[in-house]
């Protein structure tokens, strides 16, 4: 949305409870929540048609302070498509061992909704009902054609969003266009079948198109507007989906027309966006990787920011809209809770700060230092042991995150010993991508109102390079991708920021699904661009067309870093005390953070390339996955390409044809959702 707002954060709910009290009547909030109707009041005037279209969009926003604020894309199931990917470690009910397959099984996902009824919940189904409402009422009313044209505009939007969320994980769904009544007397309105993926995938884009004719490129008033979705956004949202439809998930053919109409709905997104001020962000006199790293702390204006959810730093309890990721983020030893625990996997997918990876690279890869020499993106993505994380009361602050052994421990085994006396993190790095050195941790981070980019402009560059690839335009496809790299600060080396040596179609899309890896980790893009190339086996087609066997995850374990501590003999450090620090400088080994350095070391950074070199010891962790079952591995079925119907919604609307592959009330699933 480009801009619920901040004011969503004070305006959904500052013109409820505010304009609405001062001058309209508010029952008509009421009326829409037990889904009888709407009070025809709602279109008298532009306030409180403009408040019935915020509320809306609070129906698909994250909660105050929501753990999901960054990963908001799978609310319903909180983060565990991100553990279902190679970004976070964890056990979930789509990477566990299951007896069978089962609508009954939680990995039915229950995303899909319940059946409509006389009382109102935020799901599925209400939030497109409470559309269709307005959708099919408007027009009736006598509010002005261009106000009523914008409104309706956003609305077309969050459908085609909604269905376009269904459609990606079902295949096709029943498609409800007009606002059922939920009592019927017997219920037959309700009883709408699945369309098929295409017509589905049709609606969308016709909902789309819609929205692109009716809303404008820039809003007037852009602070008070800022979230507000755009023709530009619709237009993006056109080219994911179209993309996704070209994808090797819905399309087994290669079905060329698919990639050609992927391609004219992204390069027609970017020239809208572009033609209103969009692009990627740059920032006055900062190095690009600085700029990259601090794009999302400018919020009105930000070139970069497509389709943002919006967050404040209210504390008022009517107002309060604070995004929890700061305060997850950040380490315990800093104030923050330390919650998110990136993988060695992830740490090795970004490149070497030429773009090529180790092997290929003109800097030698160490895995001892396995920091040095990266992607610029990777210090703006990810805190190791012994690099600065500032904030605003310590703008030097260092984390460090080493182990050591006890007295009495086994230096065979785990360290039990961490400098990390308030509570270590499970990985042993941290991600700091999208937190801000200037954040305060007098209230541990929590009062934050930094918005998040649902969709970026490089996600519309991305999107045009990989369709150009499907319609094998590779030289453009080459010259999107080198913009995100030259963007992100990558040397030019080789003349292409690191492509040169790629050639032909299927590396090319390698080469823009391990440039989307990169830049959107932990964006919530992860789990969407495995599942459209279906790349969790490595007995996949397309891992193997593509040489991507390593990244699928299916049989393997996710892992993290044990910094474990060496003393002056080479050997592990064993004892009570913190081998390089106490507070009155005499740390048994050496000083973490000294005075002055050794001869010939004359910076920080310089400093902790020698630590690492003589008293660091770096060691796989492998205990972030289970570790009961003591033979746990990630177990992806393909039968999660298209997920099945629940059984609570299969018992409510037995006329719904299960998904091949899952069993239904009638046997097995009969609706093909490749159709």
């Amino acid at each position: 949305m480009t801009a619920i707002l901040k004011k969503y954060n004070t305006k959904l709910f500052a013109v409820v409870g505010v304009t609405l009290l001062v001058g309209c009547k508010t029952d008509f909030l009421e009326e829409k929540r037990d889904l009888t109707g709407m009070n025809e009041e709602v279109f008298q005037n532009e306030s409180t048609a403009t408040a019935y279209v915020d509320f809306i969009y609070g129906m698909f926003l994250p909660g105050n302070n929501s753990s999901n604020s960054l990963l908001w894309e799978r609310a319903v199931n909180g983060d565990n498509f991100s553990k279902t990917t190679d970004e976070l470690a964890g056990q979930t009910d789509f990477n566990r061992e299951w007896t069978n397959i089962a609508y009954h099984q939680p990995h039915a996902l229950n995303y899909f909704g319940n059946r409509m009824s006389s009382s109102i919940a935020n799901n599925t189904w209400t939030r497109i009902r409470q559309i269709n409402l307005f959708l099919d009422q408007v027009d009736e009313h006598t509010l002005q054609e261009d106000f009523v044209s914008k409104l309706k505009g956003q609305l077309y939007f969050w459908r085609a969003w909604q269905y376009f969320d269904l459609v990606r994980l079902y295949g096709g769904v029943p498609l409800v266009l007009t606002a059922q009544n939920p009592v019927a007397t017997d219920g037959s309105e309700l009883a709408i079948p699945r369309s098929s993926s295409s017509e589905t995938i049709e609606q969308v884009l016709a909902d789309l198109d819609q929205a692109i004719e009716m809303l404008p490129g820039q809003w007037d008033d852009a602070g008070s507007n800022w979230g507000r979705i755009t023709s530009g956004a619709a237009a993006a949202l056109k080219g994911r989906v179209l993309l996704t439809w070209a994808s090797p998930l819905f399309n087994r053919n290669d079905d060329q027309t698919r990639w050609q109409a992927a391609y004219d709905a992204n390069l027609e997104a970017k020239e809208l966006l572009e033609a209103n001020g969009f692009g990627l962000y740059r920032t006055g006199n900062l190095e690009n990787a600085e700029a990259w790293g601090n794009m999302w702390f400018q919020e009105v204006g930000n070139p970069e920011a497509v389709m943002v959810y919006g967050f404040n730093n209210s504390m008022a309890e009517n107002t309060r809209k604070n995004n929890h990721w700061e305060h997850a983020a950040r380490s315990q030893e800093s104030g923050g809770n330390g919650a998110i625990s990136p993988t060695k996997q992830m740490v090795e997918a970004f490149p070497m700060k030429d773009g090529k990876f180790p092997g290929e690279s003109s800097y030698e890869y160490d895995e001892q230092k396995f920091y040095k020499n990266r992607d610029p993106r990777f210090y703006k993505t990810f805190v190791y042991n012994g690099a600065r994380w500032p904030y605003r009361e310590n703008p030097d602050f260092v984390q460090w995150t080493y182990r050591w052994y006890g007295e009495n421990g086994d230096i065979n085994g785990n360290p039990n010993q961490t400098t990390e006396t308030r509570g270590a993190n499970g990985s042993g790095i941290y991600l700091s991508k999208a937190t801000n050195p200037e954040a305060s941790n007098d209230d541990l981070f929590r009062i934050n109102g930094m918005d998040v980019m649902e969709i970026r402009f490089a996600e519309v560059v991305l999107n045009l390079a990989e369709a150009a690839i499907g319609i094998n335009q590779l030289g453009e496809a080459s010259t999107l991708i080198q913009s995100i790299r030259e963007r992100a600060g990558v040397e030019n080396l080789d003349g292409s920021y690191g492509l040169g040596n790629i050639t032909g179609r299927d590396q090319y899309f390698k080469a823009v699904l391990d440039e989307r890896r990169v830049e959107f980790a932990y964006e919530g893009r992860r789990f969407w661009d495995m599942r459209r190339w279906m790349l969790f086996d490595a007995d996949s087609e397309t891992a193997i067309r593509l040489g991507m066997q390593d990244q699928a995850l299916n049989g393997k374990r996710r892992t993290g870093y044990f910094i474990v501590a060496k003393n002056e003999n080479n050997g592990r450090y064993q004892g009570n005390a913190d081998p390089f620090f106490t507070s009155d400088g005499s740390a048994p080994i050496i000083d973490r953070e000294p005075d002055s350095y050794p001869n010939g070391i004359e910076t920080f950074e310089e400093y902790v390339d020698y630590l690492y070199d003589n008293y660091f010891e770096v060691v796989e962790k492998d205990d972030l996955d289970p570790t009961n079952p003591a033979d746990w591995v990630f177990r992806w079925y393909n039968e999660y390409y298209f997920f099945g119907l629940n059984q609570e919604i299969m018992n409510a609307s037995p006329y719904l044809e299960q998904t091949k592959g899952w069993d239904g009330l009638n046997g097995a699933g009969t609706f093909d959702p490749l159709q």
